[in-house]
């Protein structure tokens, strides 16, 4: 049951599979991938908030559930929850992945500049379009 992996969409700096093993995960299968209907927000860390039309890019990774539990055991990323959404991966079709997000949205002004700059880098680095990355803020 431990090496079952099941596929997991990122958004957040947890996108870059460096970050991951650098944590003592072990992921697998990256692709990059967009689910429709969530925008991306920043307040301490990254979240997805619902909005009709909206799209927000990120990667699938086949993660086990001692990766994930371990990733979402790390301090200030205890109450991120997973939720089923559909990716739709770029280069393939739909597929259905965990994401985990926050239950809600932090106060609007709550709000992390550097975190926001970091995630740019990482978003610019996969190649996503130059207008999403620019609307990270």
């Amino acid at each position: 049951m431990t090496d079952r992996r099941l596929d997991v969409f990122m958004y957040g700096l947890f996108m870059d599979g460096a970050l991951l093993r650098d944590r003592k995960a072990r992921p697998v299968n990256e692709r990059r991938a967009y689910v429709d209907d969530y925008a991306l927000r920043i307040g301490r860390r990254a979240l997805l908030v619902p909005n009709p039309g909206a799209r927000a890019y990120g990667v699938v990774f086949g993660l086990t559930h001692v990766d994930l539990d371990h990733l979402y055991s790390e301090a200030g990323l205890e109450d991120y929850r997973p939720e089923a959404v559909l990716a739709h991966v770029l280069d393939g079709g739909p597929t259905p992945a965990l994401c985990y997000n926050l239950p809600e949205a932090p106060p609007a002004r709550e709000h992390n500049a550097e975190y926001a700059d970091r995630l740019r880098v990482v978003l610019a680095g996969l190649g996503f379009p130059q207008d999403y990355v620019a609307s990270v803020v």
